[in-house]
């Protein structure tokens, strides 16, 4: 495998991604869209999922494409991001077409971003527009860092943030992940190295290698949670592939890519967390069965980089109520 010319989920062909952000707000959102409907579904090891028309994505649903994917910040009220991005699309003629009506499909998730220092006191939900913002400006060059969904995402000792990364296969398929790392659990040993260093890349979050430390079953005290004093979290992934994979074979590369999740995160899945991966497919590309485990294997690899790259991206700002990464020393 070699990374792709990007490094981004941006790097599997036609897949465009799009953010929006409120620094006063202290959070975003991301959209996944591609030049033509895809095949997508999903899976979900979260304790605490906030999810929306997730249910189509089941491989026994009749649904046969959706039309983009959406990642938000602000909880529940976030779910509306995925209304904007619906209206964008419909004024651009996007849609299931039932007769002479067109109803995009656009499924999503949140994570909690409620307690992060930024100002929530709005007076008419913001995320509806964010979405529609994020669905304009979406582009095949992707912003990391604390742009988007990861705009106010926090980990367990620093700021969290909005990673990607990608590999190409020696049969020329091409695998990406978009990560909002928002998770209780801490990207970084004790020691301040990466869980998801033996994946890294040449240096794309900061080539500090393995922490050469034993006995690193026991994370350190989160100081998220002492922040924060809240049970909702979550990291959030999109996978992409131009294999041509159906509902079920993407639903298993969800499945699998979790473990990217587990590799970079201590601890992963837990009771407090909405941990999700969507998996999609532009079937731009022949597939075979022997193929299948190579792709898992690849999503799970993006996913891990994707979240180191996510905070060790992000960005201070006034008012955080964790240091980022770069700055946690001091």
């Amino acid at each position: 495998m070699r990374v792709g010319v990007r490094n981004t989920i941006a790097d599997v062909a036609g897949i465009r991604v799009g953010h929006a952000q409120d620094r006063r707000l202290k959070s975003g959102c991301s959209v996944v869209v591609a030049d033509a409907p895809f095949v997508a579904s999903c899976h979900v090891m979260g304790g605490a999922p906030g999810t929306r028309e997730t249910d189509l994505l089941a491989p026994d649903k009749s649904v046969t494409a959706v039309d983009a994917l959406v990642l938000s910040g602000g909880s529940a009220f976030g779910l509306d991001a995925c209304s904007g991005v619906s209206d964008g699309l419909r004024a651009a003629g996007r849609g299931f077409a039932v007769g002479p009506a067109r109803v995009p499909l656009v499924p999503g998730a949140i994570l909690f971003d409620l307690l992060n220092g930024g100002d929530k006191g709005w007076d008419a939900n913001p995320y509806g527009a964010l979405g529609r913002a994020a669905l304009a400006a979406a582009a095949v060059d992707v912003a990391l860092g604390s742009v988007g969904a990861g705009t106010g995402a926090v980990a367990a000792s620093c700021k969290g943030g909005l990673g990607s990364a990608s590999f190409v296969l020696e049969q020329g398929i091409t695998v990406g992940a978009l990560v909002a790392a928002n998770p209780v659990g801490d990207v970084l040993t004790p020691s301040g190295r990466f869980w998801a260093a033996p994946f890294e890349m040449g240096a794309e979050f900061g080539g500090l290698g393995v922490d050469p430390a034993s006995e690193l079953c026991f994370r350190p005290d989160s100081r998220k949670m002492a922040a924060m004093t809240a049970r909702a979290h979550t990291t959030l992934c999109i996978v992409a592939t131009d294999a041509a994979l159906t509902k079920a074979q993407c639903q298993r590369v969800a499945v699998a890519a979790h473990d990217g999740i587990a590799r970079a995160v201590v601890p992963a899945h837990t009771p407090m967390d909405g941990d999700i991966v969507f998996a999609l497919s532009t079937g731009a590309l022949p597939v075979q069965d022997a193929d299948l485990p190579g792709i898992g294997a690849a999503a799970a690899h993006c996913v891990a980089r994707s979240i180191a790259r996510g905070v060790f991206l992000a960005t201070a700002e006034a008012g955080d109520i964790l240091p980022t990464w770069r700055s946690r020393g001091t």
